[in-house]
C-alpha cells in the first residue's frame, strides 16, 4: 500500500510537516518515491496568485530548449526558484541537473482572454511541454497553473525532502498533499507518481483500480485533451473529478455518485432517484473497482476524502478550526496535530464524502443517502 497525507491550514506550513508524517508511516510505503503538491502558497508566491507556475525537472539541454520555447511564446519570468543540487543524491534517486519552479507573466496576446480560455491554453501548453520532454528525455513537467507547485522524485521521501531542502521558506503553503509512492503496478515513471493534477483539481490514492481500462477508454473518448498520457491506474480519479465538475457541472457532493453509485434498490428510495438513475446509467463506465481511499483538493482549496465500497484502505481526518489533516494512518495524524481533540477524529465510511472547505472551520460530511444540492 501507499501512504497518503494532506493538511490544510490558515497559516502557512512547511512541506516538512507532511514529510515527517510520511516518515512515521514508513512501514506502509516502500520508499520508491514521493509526490508533493503545494497550493495556496505563501512566501514569494503570496502576491502572485494569478501567475501561472511551472514545476518540473530539466537537464541542461532541456532548460535551454524550454527557455527558448517560452520566450518565443511571450512568457516573461516573474519569479523563479531553481533547486540546483551538486551533492550526491540519496540512494535510488537519479542525479538531476535542475528542479525548476518558475512563475510567469502571461503573454500580451493573452490579455482579455476569459478564465476558461486561459485554463485551456495552460493545459495545452503543459501537454506540449510534456511531449517535448518525452521526445528527448530532457524535461519532466508536472504542472503549469497559478498558485500550485508540484514536486516529485524517486527515492525515500524523507531523504529526498532533506536533499532538496523542501523546508525552505519559499515552499511554505496552506494546502499540502503528499504521497509515499509504492510502485506495484507499473515500472518507475515520475508521471505515475501521485498526486495527479489537472486544471486546479488534484487527487492521490491508496489502493488499486482494476477498472482502469474501461475508465481510461471512456475519458479518452470525451474529446478533452487533458484526459490522456496515463501512466497510473489512479490518475483517472483526478480526471473523473475534473469531468464531474467541469464537464457535467456537478459539485463535489456528486463525485461519489459517479465513482461508486448506490445499488439500484437504494436509488429507488432516494430523494433524487430519477436523477441518480440517469447519472448511473450515463456514467457507468466511470465506476471504480477498489479498494481505494482517495484524498483530493479542489480549485477553491477545499480538501476531501472518500472511500470506495470495499472500505479496505484506512483513512482518518482530525484537527481543529484553522488546521485539519487527512492521513492514511492515525500515527501520521498524531505526528502532524498531536494536540487536537481526538474524540472528534473522523474516519469516512463508504457512503461518505468528508470535506474541509477553504474557510477551514470544520469537517463537513455528506453521505450518498442525503438529498443532493440543487444544480446551478
Amino acid at each position: 500500500m501507499c501512504r497518503l497525507f494532506a493538511i490544510t491550514s490558515n497559516e502557512p506550513l512547511s512541506p516538512m510537516i507532511a514529510m515527517e508524517s510520511m516518515e512515521v508511516m514508513k512501514e506502509g510505503h516502500d520508499g520508491s518515491g514521493v509526490g508533493l503538491m503545494l497550493r495556496d502558497l505563501a512566501g514569494p508566491f503570496e502576491d502572485m496568485k494569478d501567475a501561472p507556475i511551472l514545476s518540473g525537472i530539466f537537464t541542461k539541454n532541456g532548460i535551454k530548449r524550454f527557455d527558448t520555447f517560452m520566450v518565443d511564446l511571450g512568457f516573461m519570468t516573474k519569479y523563479k526558484l531553481s533547486i540546483k543540487v551538486s551533492k550526491t543524491p540519496p540512494p535510488e534517486t537519479p542525479k538531476r541537473d535542475m528542479y525548476l519552479i518558475r512563475a510567469y507573466e502571461y503573454p500580451k496576446e493573452w490579455e482579455g482572454l476569459s478564465k476558461e480560455d486561459k485554463a485551456q491554453k495552460l493545459l495545452e501548453l503543459r501537454l506540449q511541454l510534456r511531449k517535448m520532454g518525452e521526445e528527448k528525455d530532457d524535461m519532466i513537467v508536472y504542472s503549469f497553473w497559478p498558485d500550485v507547485i508540484m514536486i516529485k522524485e524517486i527515492g525515500d521521501p524523507m531523504q529526498v525532502a532533506r536533499f532538496l531542502d523542501l523546508g525552505r521558506k519559499e515552499l511554505w503553503a496552506r494546502v499540502i498533499l503528499a504521497q509515499g509512492r509504492q510502485n506495484t503496478n507499473y515500472s518507475i515513471n515520475l508521471y505515475a507518481c501521485h498526486p495527479f493534477f489537472i486544471q486546479g483539481y488534484a487527487s492521490m490514492t491508496n489502493g488499486e483500480n482494476t477498472a482502469f481500462i474501461p475508465i481510461r477508454d471512456f475519458l479518452e473518448s470525451r474529446g478533452f485533451p487533458g484526459y490522456s498520457g496515463y501512466q497510473s491506474d489512479s490518475e483517472v480519479f483526478t480526471h473523473i473529478l475534473h469531468y464531474t465538475t467541469t464537464q457535467l457541472g456537478l459539485g463535489i457532493e456528486y463525485y461519489k455518485h459517479v465513482i461508486t453509485p448506490l445499488k439500484d434498490e437504494d436509488i429507488n428510495d432516494h430523494h433524487d432517484a430519477d436523477f441518480l438513475k440517469h447519472l448511473k446509467h450515463s456514467c457507468r463506465p466511470l465506476i471504480i473497482d477498489g479498494p481505494n481511499c482517495v484524498i483530493g483538493s479542489l480549485p477553491d482549496n477545499s480538501v476531501f476524502m472518500v472511500q470506495d465500497r470495499k472500505k479496505l484502505r484506512p483513512g482518518v481526518i482530525g484537527g481543529r478550526p484553522g488546521l485539519y489533516a487527512f492521513s492514511s494512518e492515525m500515527c501520521g495524524l498524531d505526528a502532524a496535530i498531536p494536540d487536537r481533540d481526538k474524540s472528534k477524529d473522523f474516519q469516512p465510511m463508504y457512503l461518505d464524502t468528508a470535506i474541509v472547505g477553504p474557510d477551514r472551520k470544520e469537517v463537513f460530511v455528506c453521505t450518498q443517502k442525503d438529498p443532493l444540492p440543487p444544480l446551478h
